[in-house]
């Protein structure tokens, strides 16, 4: 089955071959996880991360489905008081 990925800021550099603007179609098993695809990226498992599917949190358990858009940044800091 085929999902995008897109991914941001430092994360880019995982981008697989192929990949435009921070955007990729992958083609993952059935019943791939985010987990999976995240191993698939090369991106360390002790690497801090934000992963979205379909715009909704997600832990690396989620389950995907075809079509699905998986979004992975590093988290965000700061801000004003």
């Amino acid at each position: 089955m085929r999902v995008e990925v897109r991914l941001f800021a430092t994360l880019t550099l995982f981008m697989p071959p192929g990949g435009r603007e921070g955007a990729a179609t992958l083609e993952v098993p059935e019943s791939s996880t985010v987990r999976d695809v995240v191993q698939h990226l090369g991106i360390p498992p002790d690497l801090e991360r934000v992963t979205l599917v379909n715009g909704a949190n997600a832990t690396p358990e989620r389950t995907l489905h075809a079509g699905d858009v998986v979004t992975v940044f590093p988290p965000l800091a700061g801000g004003c008081r």
